[in-house]
């Protein structure tokens, strides 16, 4: 049994490592000021601490609770606010880092696992799939914000001693990834489809995205418990699929019969996005095991009951 403590637990891809985690049989607080995250979604056994990762009271939680492994998905996740105000982006995505990183080194964690971003910090891929030399050459101050926290995380290593593991996630999707915001298109797609809402394509749709299932992902932060020290690893499929498709098979699962819709394409949106997965299999173990049609059919259900239980989301 390991003391974890994850940042960003009540949120999409947090909450279900926190849920694993305790499922472990391991001792897990979590921290998350619920600007995007749902209380609902914090596992019962954990402890829950409400606060954003630059607060006084997050540096507290740690020195209280003392985590053997601290697991900080806590983040400003809006790639285009990032744009909007990248000085509010770099305060809790990288000073917050720092934070969470100083009361690491100072209260017995010996490893720092990172939510990073493939997609967001190689920026327009020059190969494909992009492996973890791919140049990191970020288009937008959130993804130079997860390349930033990376510098650190090695320094952090090379001064102190403190171990980490940097996952660097393509377009994660799954239950419980918010419709609302800054959204992936599957759980947009899903909550209109299902209430038989206007579902539209930015662009022509044939920009493409490599998708990896949340069940996925966790799996791969379990991974780093035990395994990865010192290195960032690309954790997706090597697939590259069109938005059309994800449209297309969403469609089909949830019995529509939409046409697909186009409109304009999103201002300085990547065209394509793939991220190679050799070094997490041989360095972590780990190979995404849930297909495209099997995960999309899973987070379909997750949003038809969601849907028919409360009416909305």
């Amino acid at each position: 049994m390991m003391r974890i403590l994850v940042t960003g637990g009540a949120g999409f891809i947090g909450s279900h490592v926190a849920d694993a985690c305790v499922a472990g049989g391991n001792e897990v607080m979590v921290i998350d000021d619920l600007s995007s995250g749902k209380k609902e979604q914090v596992p019962a056994e954990a402890r829950f601490v409400l606060c954003d990762v630059t607060s006084d009271t997050a540096v507290e939680a740690v020195r209280t609770f003392r985590p053997e492994i601290l697991i900080h998905h806590a983040a400003q996740i809006n790639v285009r606010a990032s744009v909007a105000d990248p000085q509010f982006d770099a305060q809790v995505n990288i000073l917050g880092s720092i934070r969470l990183l100083e009361a690491a080194r100072g209260n017995g964690v010996r490893k720092f696992i990172f939510a990073s971003s493939g997609g967001a910090g190689y920026g327009e891929q020059e190969r494909f799939p992009a492996d973890e030399s791919h140049p990191v050459r970020p288009v937008s101050p959130y993804g130079a914000a997860k390349m930033s926290v990376e510098l650190y995380l090695n320094y952090y290593r090379a001064q102190y001693g403190l171990d980490y593991t940097a996952l660097r996630y393509s377009n994660v999707y799954g239950p419980r990834q918010d419709p609302h915001g800054e959204a992936g298109v599957v759980a947009i797609f899903a909550e209109r489809l299902l209430k038989g809402q206007t579902a539209v394509v930015n662009g022509d749709g044939e920009q493409t995205r490599d998708f990896v299932y949340v069940g996925d992902v966790v799996r791969a932060n379990l991974a780093a418990l035990s395994r990865g020290e010192g290195l960032s690893v690309n954790i997706g499929t090597g697939v590259e699929t069109s938005v059309n498709t994800v449209f297309r098979i969403l469609r089909d699962l949830a019995g529509s019969r939409q046409e697909e819709i186009h409109g304009p394409a999103m201002p300085g949106e990547q065209r394509r996005s793939c991220l190679e997965n050799r070094m997490a299999s041989y360095e972590l173990g780990w190979y995404p095991e849930t297909s495209l049609e099997e995960g999309l059919a899973r987070t379909l259900e997750f949003f038809r009951e969601k849907i028919k239980n409360a009416g909305t989301w």
